[in-house]
Parts: C-alpha cells; structure tokens; sequence
C-alpha cells in the first residue's frame, strides 16, 4: 500500500473540486483494500473510498481522515453455456473493461460505453445509459460489509437495484464494493436497441440489434457530442456527467411538454412517468452554457454542470441549489443530484 500525506480531493476528481485529505492510502489488491479499511476503522478515522472520482464532489475543507483510492486489478472469465460470466475488480477502469468485452464480443456492456469511472462503483449508482443498465447483467456483488468484519456476496435481488439507487448506495460507506460478476451473452451484435436517439444514429429500429463495434462507436460519438466523456485536455469535460436524476413522478402530474417515458407503478399502484431533467433545466432558465463564476452548466448538455480551474464545491453546489430552486417552482418537481458529496468528517 502507498500512503500520502499531501492529497488533495481535487486531483482525484473528475469535477476537480475539494481540499486537502489527512492521509490517501492507495491499495492494489481486494486484501489491501479489506485492511486500509479494517486499518481506519480499527484506528477511528474516517474512510471515504475513491474509484474514478466521476461521481463525487470533494468537500472544500477536505477530508479529516482516510481516503483509500480503489486501484485493483483484474478479470475472470468463465463460459458457462450460453453465458460468459466476467468477475471484475473493483477498481478495473470501466470504459476500457466496456472495450475489451466488444473486442472480444461479448454484448451487453457496449450502451454503456464512454462512462468514467471504476467498475466497483457500477452497482453503487446501477450506472445506466442509452437503454441499459448494470443491473441487468449483475450476477453478484462482492463486497467487505465493515459492520459485520468479514466478506459477504450480494445477489442481484439482495442489492435492491433501482433507477440509479442500491442498497449501497442507499447505506453509503456500509459495504466496500470488491469485486463484481457480469452475465454477458458471446456473439458479434449487440443486445436489442432500446433507446431512440441511439436507434436514429445507427440507422436501426427500435428492437433490432447492430454490430457491438458500430454501437460502442455510436454511444462515443454521442457522448462525445454532449461533453460526456471524460478528456483531461478538455475543460467541458469537467463535470460528473448528468448531475441530476431524471426525477420519476405520478403519469397524472407528468409536466406538459416535457418529454417522458413510462417508468412502472407506483407503491399506490397509479402508473409513473420518468421525465427529462435536461428539458427541466434548460426550461427553468439553464440553457447550455450557463454561467456563474466558475461554475455552470456545459455548453455542450444542459444537465451537465462543469467547473473551472480553482471553482469549489461550494460554488458548485450553490448553483446547483438555483436549478434546483427555478425547476420546483416553475414545474413543481424537486431534481435530485446525481454525485455523492461526502461530509467533510465522514457519514
């Protein structure tokens, strides 16, 4: 393990916000990682686990404890009849586990293609895009449950998946993600096309499938073209993709003009709708390229907010709160931010 003691959270962050740490403990190994953490708790200072940094906002006052920075490696494969099924670690970069898998035809993975960040913190938010989500192809989760000391495997029902929420998500710093299984399908197509704006780019109907190379090509151009792929040469980039949930809310208050999607029933058993948070925010007064100081939003995608060289969480997060503000009371629904911001002290 390599410790240090001159980290700052902004170097560790796609936003490029957040201070200074008290000590970064780099691990390379799933043991390395149980005992940096066993380490902290054993000692009392607080642990904040770091992958790809792409979905965090770093406090400004920095973090009064360990922040240990997931950089495993490694992936198993194992062919299990019409399967492959793929054990990854935690801290394998996703988008190029994503190419290796369409190099080695292994469909599933490509909608997803061009997301920063590390495997491990795939089932934390159910990472999803252009019509597909983690969840679909999580066989397990392996994961160090801190309370209980000791190794514990999750099955896709035991992590309580949901529109970018999980049980680990929902009880942060409970479980250190180690290792996480895929279920892939060997052939050279992709999975059906659900998604209409990738549908129009490959020039395919809804349904059909296309090459994995030509939709992995087509979600990188996409991306691309909204500043969803993270290029440290590139200041649009600065940001942790979407910065709001599209928020889910009753068919019947759906927003009239906003462009939405049916997203199941309810718990009172009215139907829902999912609408478009980017069509909200740039509807509420926050077109693309709207700035503020040092912070604003891209000008490339309106849901992507971006900072500049020397910006802090706090103006971040300020600005954010405006959007917030205009959305709820122009369309009287709440956005939900998308990035962790952890307490300066530990949660």
């Amino acid at each position: 393990m390599l410790v240090r003691r001159d980290a700052c959270l902004a170097e560790l962050t796609t936003l490029g916000v957040g201070g200074p740490v008290d000590r970064l403990v780099e691990v390379t190994t799933a043991d390395e990682l149980i005992a940096a953490v066993r380490d902290a708790d054993d000692a009392g200072r607080p642990v904040l686990v770091v992958g790809g940094g792409s979905n965090l906002i770093g406090p400004d006052e920095g973090w009064r404890g360990d922040v240990v920075l997931v950089r495993t490696r490694g992936v198993n494969r194992t062919d299990d009849g019409g399967r492959v099924l793929l054990e990854v670690a935690a801290g394998e970069p996703w988008d190029a586990l994503v190419g290796a898998t369409v190099e080695q035809q292994l469909a599933g993975f490509e909608p997803l293609s061009g997301i920063p960040g590390s495997t491990g913190a795939t089932p934390v938010q159910n990472v999803g895009a252009y019509g597909q989500e983690v969840a679909t192809l999580i066989t397990s989760v392996r994961a160090y449950d801190r309370a209980a000391r000791t190794e514990r495997l999750f099955t896709p029902e035991e992590c309580g998946f949901a529109y970018r929420d999980s049980r680990f998500k929902q009880h942060p710093g409970a479980y250190v993600v180690l290792s996480v299984t895929f279920a892939l399908r060997p052939q050279p197509h992709s999975v059906a096309v659900s998604y209409a704006e990738l549908a129009k780019k490959l020039g395919v109907e809804l349904g059909e499938t296309a090459p994995l190379a030509d939709v992995r090509q087509a979600v990188l151009e996409l991306r691309r073209g909204k500043g969803m792929v993270w290029d440290p040469t590139d200041p649009h980039t600065r940001s942790a993709g979407s910065f709001f949930t599209n928020p889910i809310v009753p068919a019947a208050e759906a927003v009239p003009g906003c462009p939405s999607w049916p997203a199941g029933i309810g718990a009172d058993g009215a139907a829902q709708v999912k609408l478009s948070a980017a069509w909200l925010v740039q509807s509420a007064g926050f077109g693309k390229g709207t700035r503020d100081g040092r912070v604003g939003t891209s000008p490339r995608h309106s849901l992507a907010l971006t900072t500049e060289p020397g910006a802090t969480s706090a103006e971040l997060m300020t600005f954010a709160g405006r959007i917030v503000a205009a959305v709820r009371e122009r369309f009287g629904v709440t956005l939900v931010p998308e990035p962790v911001r952890p307490g300066a002290a530990g949660r």
